[in-house]
């Protein structure tokens, strides 16, 4: 693991990101419109959000409520658990909240058992919502990243299988098939849009933790297009836990200090491996944010009609810093403030931090 760093809030570009080209993602939309209640959630117009921040149209895509889960979560556990199960009898996970509350509610509906490791900061609630998918919870005296470690040791042991969405050498494989499963959100979004008669994306903001999400984003628009028109992606991340705006700034993956932020989700130290070389090639704006600001931001969401927990509104709080200043658009693409969408990737009541 590399050395912790402290960490940094400048803001980062690199407009040379838009012309990277990588493999397009798997399909895996036909695997997900198999699960019970399976549909594509909300994507939300918000046209006083779009003339606050100057843009034509904006666009939220609301996570709250997705295979009766309160996040986006359970499209890559139930895609990596699809591909990666044979004869083991229990799901193990490490997470901060909503990754373990998917891993535990697969292993509900496959009838297997779950242990799942959380750090010692995760809200009571959490843990509560976690159990009552029927797993086992263990709280781990330190952050997510001891989490982590504690669960890939757990599940060493005989019939257990590791289901975790951050890649380290020697463990990319199920990692890499839970950021397939996230694919069905970014191609949910373009048929969405184009069935409400707007543009393709300019702007995509994305919430960033270990960097799973992203690199999904990533791989969904450099895969199918490159180039001046293609959208530019924001990464957006707690002030405490910025490990890839540190990252990115580095040139390398870094590992930070550990911190504290109410966006718990969000609050991890370290890049998985896989999501590492996607941002760094693939992102061409990263930007840190404090806990007021997302708050902020989930209460004008809920305002209008979005219930955002605090790591779902961090897209908003992001695009707020970066699109506040007429400075930084030159280095956005040219069509950026045409449409913008904005994930919100849990509900409120995924993150009951805000009070």
């Amino acid at each position: 693991m590399p050395a912790p760093v402290t960490a940094v809030s400048a803001p980062y570009f690199r407009p040379a990101a838009r012309a990277w080209r990588c493999a397009p993602p798997a399909d895996v939309a036909a695997f997900h419109a198999t699960l019970p209640g399976y549909a594509p959630t909300p994507l939300v117009e918000l046209p006083r959000l779009a003339a606050e921040l100057g843009v034509g149209r904006l666009f939220v895509k609301d996570e709250s409520a997705r295979l009766g889960l309160p996040a986006f979560k359970m499209l890559g556990a139930s895609w990596g658990v699809e591909r990666a199960l044979r004869d083991e009898k229990r799901l193990v996970a490490a997470t901060d909240g909503n990754h373990g509350r998917a891993v535990a509610a697969v292993a509900r509906l496959r009838g297997l058992a779950a242990t799942i490791f959380v750090p010692a900061d995760i809200h009571p609630a959490s843990i509560a919502a976690i159990r009552a998918e029927g797993a086992e919870v263990v709280t781990v005296d330190g952050i997510y990243d001891l989490a982590v470690e504690r669960a890939a040791k757990e599940a060493a042991e005989p019939g257990s299988l590791l289901v975790q969405d951050t890649a380290w050498p020697g463990y990319e494989e199920i990692p890499r098939w839970i950021v397939e499963g996230y694919a069905t959100l970014f191609t949910e979004v373009d048929a969405q849009l184009a069935a409400a008669g707007a543009a393709p994306a300019g702007l995509v903001g994305v919430p960033v933790g270990v960097g799973s999400l992203a690199q999904a984003a990533v791989a969904h628009y450099r895969g199918r297009a490159a180039g001046p028109d293609a959208p530019s992606l924001l990464s957006v991340e707690p002030e405490s836990a910025a490990c890839a705006l540190a990252s990115l700034h580095a040139g390398e993956r870094v590992t930070l200090e550990p911190g504290r932020t109410i966006m718990h989700g969000l609050n991890c130290a370290t890049l998985s491996t896989l999501a590492w070389p996607y941002l760094r090639d693939g992102l061409d704006a990263a930007v840190a944010i404090g806990d007021a600001d997302t708050v902020r931001a989930a209460r004008d969401l809920a305002a209008l009609g979005v219930p955002a927990g605090p790591c779902g509104a961090a897209a908003l709080a992001g695009a707020r810093a970066v699109l506040g200043g007429d400075g930084n658009r030159v280095l956005l693409s040219p069509r950026h403030a045409g449409t913008v969408v904005l994930l919100s990737t849990e509900s409120a009541t995924a993150n009951p931090s805000l009070g």
